[in-house]
């Protein structure tokens, strides 16, 4: 037991000795150490070159038998005896579902071999035994001891975890085994919906980024664990499912890596060693294309490099931690756990630390733990920001007390400057009230003043029976504009589209307002649709004139896309289905490429009918 935690070799007796196979432990037993091994270097062997070939013992004595990353193929002996006067039935389990080519050589009754090939580069129809793993059944006659051989080739780490069973005890442990898988994967499920809900509550964009990291996490460990080759791709083989383990994981990573940037604000709070993230994150992202056309000569390199990437990132987040980033303290607290199960794996797979339930299954431990710790992370965020509202509000609130207890104790001692005093109140109402009608960032009316200037106007245009005409303007590309150059130069651009619109319509009696976000909104009252498209022409190209550089757009500057509705106000007519109608012909105006202004012709139609 002792040289099992360590890790140091097994008796050499023991390797080669007959497994009695009434002597099971626990209904289980590890046959790594009665395993005798032969190394093909160059997959030459046939069955009967390697049976008549000598073996040697591993001296590996935990729960597999591991060869790191090697191009050779090994052939693996085990010899069974059943001492008793009954046949006896037993199952061979293989726990690593990753093995691309495993073919198991069983003695028949004449005494030649039976060969049966499985693996995970065949589908999963190839297995006898319905199961994540590789299971074969072993039928021993009494009084008897035979040999069997194994065969294991594979793209990835030789990691061969080799247990016989009692099938009672087996069905036991199945049972077991796929409630652990089920709880574990129905967790990330309800975590996945459940943020899923919050985002669409929020419109936070951190609990889409938290989101992408545990649907790309789980099917990476489904992928690792051999539930994706059992239920999402039973019928693909090659070298795809040990292929998407790797690269999901990698994506994996990628996801983390933006969520952990954003989370903590690396880039303003150690801009340095986000630098360091960002060449990391570009890693992550380029290692799947390697996977794809050289995975047998990067794979071994790949996992050690992320074995290092690993302790860099726990290092960026506990610097961040000494910054008192109190997101960090979370971040660094899931990351750090996460991290020692996930080394433990690597450095089993690498052949560094024994196999047992923790190393094997470490991944999967410290991703729970990581996802659970990171949706707390989540929550404090929300709380926090519920907090500093309540404190705002408690301040505007006695702000409010103090400002009418000082008008209070003013009126009392000034009572001579009241109409004063009144006066400068109702100057100051009148630009909190201007203020609450003009966008802070552009300067231009916003969506509330918007919405009473097109009242007014359609009320208008209902009693002088004209037609009205909506002008719904969105910037191009906006979204990767703000994600290359920041969100300084995405306010900028707004202030500077925003003066560009407001200066096409001081000339007459039109009006506009910035709508939300990166779009904008027009009126221009009295107008037919001629009168109209050539206002929005206009604004495209005065916005195009100001040649603002956009690196990710089509034409390499900034440019907007605008939708133009027009109609009489009548016919229990609302002004709501002019701006739906202008909305609908600015999406059309995206499909159709962008930079042009697009009619809602059936909707001109309709009014003019009317």
């Amino acid at each position: 037991m002792l040289l099992a935690l360590a890790g140091l070799p097994a008796p050499a007796h023991a390797a080669g000795k007959p497994v009695d196979v009434l002597e099971l432990d626990r209904g289980s037993l590890s046959l790594v150490e009665y395993i005798t091994v032969l190394e093909d270097p160059g997959h030459a062997l046939d069955f009967a070159q390697a049976r008549a070939q000598t073996y040697r013992h591993t001296g590996q004595a935990d729960q597999a038998i591991s060869f790191g990353y090697t191009r050779s193929a090994y052939w693996l002996k085990v010899e069974l005896r059943n001492p008793g006067a009954t046949p006896v039935r037993r199952l061979l389990e293989i726990s690593n579902a990753r093995l691309s080519d495993i073919r198991f050589y069983a003695p028949g009754d004449n005494g030649d071999y039976r060969a049966h090939r499985t693996g995970s580069a065949l589908p999963h129809a190839s297995r006898d035994y319905p199961n994540r793993y590789y299971i074969y059944q072993l039928d021993l006659p009494p009084a008897s001891q035979q040999t069997y051989y194994l065969r294991v080739a594979s793209e990835g780490a030789k990691l061969i975890p080799v247990r016989l069973w009692d099938p009672v005890a087996f069905a036991a442990h199945q049972q077991r085994d796929y409630l652990a898988q089920g709880l574990f994967f129905g967790t990330v499920v309800a975590m996945f919906l459940f943020n899923l809900v919050l985002f669409a509550m929020l419109r936070d964009r951190l609990y889409l980024m938290y989101i992408a990291f545990v649907a790309i996490t789980a099917m990476s460990l489904a992928s690792q664990n051999g539930l994706a080759h059992e239920w999402l791709w039973p019928g693909i083989g090659g070298r795809w499912p040990n292929l998407s383990t790797a690269i999901l994981f990698s994506l994996s990573h990628a996801t983390l890596t933006i969520f952990m940037r954003e989370m903590i604000g690396t880039r303003t709070l150690v801009p340095w060693l986000d630098k360091l993230l960002l060449a990391m994150l570009a890693w992550f992202v380029v290692s799947p294309v390697l996977l794809v056309f050289f995975y047998q000569q990067v794979a071994g390199a790949m996992t050690a490099i992320w074995s290092i990437t690993s302790p860099l990132t726990l290092l960026i987040a506990l610097v961040c931690v000494g910054r008192r980033q109190r997101s960090a303290y979370y971040f660094c607290a899931a990351f750090c756990v996460f991290f020692v199960a996930n080394m433990g794996s690597a450095l089993a797979a690498l052949a560094f630390l024994p196999h047992n339930l923790i190393t094997n299954f470490g991944a999967q431990i410290g991703s729970a733990c990581e996802m659970l710790l990171l949706a707390f992370a989540l929550a404090d965020r929300m709380h926090i920001m519920r907090r500093e509202k309540e404190q705002a509000q408690a301040a505007a609130l006695t702000a409010q007390n103090d400002l009418i207890a000082g008008l209070k104790v003013s009126e009392q001692r000034l009572e001579a400057r009241v109409t004063q005093r009144t006066a400068e109140l109702q100057q100051a109402n009148d630009r909190l009230a201007l203020m609450s009608m003009t966008d802070v960032l552009t300067g231009i009316p916003n969506r509330r003043r918007f919405d009473q200037i097109l009242a007014a106007e359609w009320t208008r245009a209902a009693r002088q029976r004209s037609m009205l005409a909506i002008g719904m303007l969105d910037i191009d590309h906006f979204k990767q504009y703000n994600d290359h150059y920041g969100h300084q130069q995405g306010d900028d651009c707004l202030r500077r589209i925003a003066a560009v619109i407001a200066d096409q319509f001081r000339r007459g009696g039109d009006q506009m307002a910035r709508y939300g976000g990166e779009e904008f909104i027009f009126v221009v009252p009295d107008a037919h649709p001629d009168n109209a498209l050539a206002v929005a022409q206009a604004v495209c190209d005065a916005v195009a004139a100001l040649g603002i550089v956009h690196a990710a757009a089509p034409g390499g500057i900034v440019t907007v896309s605008v939708g133009v509705a027009c109609g009489h106000p009548v016919g229990g007519a609302a002004p709501a289905q002019l701006v739906h109608a202008a909305d609908m012909a600015l999406y059309q105006a995206k499909e159709l490429g962008r930079n042009r202004v697009e009619l809602a012709l059936g909707y001109a139609r309709r009014s003019e009918d009317a």
